[in-house]
């Protein structure tokens, strides 16, 4: 007795995985991609690249202690925010500062 032979589903029918399913999958896992490219000529190191690709969701990545778009101005309106209450706090002191010296300058230009 012989089995008829029966081709796989193609993508996108039947209850295999579709796109949804597998873009579920890694982001909730993570998936790594990593990759160095050397180029030498006659055994001397000419140029090397060193490439890292980490595709995950942001809960993922925070679990994975991955969190520099927080701290990136341009990317975070909390981090812009912080670094202008940085700047406005460093240029406050500046000003106090300059201003302590200011009266001691002019006791000295007005003495003989």
């Amino acid at each position: 007795m012989s089995m008829p032979s029966r081709l796989p589903d193609p993508y996108g029918q039947g209850s295999g995985a579709n796109l949804a399913d597998i873009l579920e999958r890694v982001l909730d896992k993570g998936i790594v991609i990593a990759g160095d490219i050397r180029i030498n000529l006659l055994d001397i190191e000419l140029l090397t690249i060193k490439l890292r690709l980490i595709v995950a969701s942001v809960d993922k990545a925070k679990e994975m202690g991955i969190d520099w778009w927080e701290d990136d101005p341009a990317l975070s309106s909390r981090a812009r925010r912080n670094e202008l209450a940085r700047e406005n706090t460093e240029l406050r002191e500046r000003l106090a500062r300059l201003e302590e010296l200011e009266p001691s300058r002019r006791a000295e230009e007005e003495s003989p």
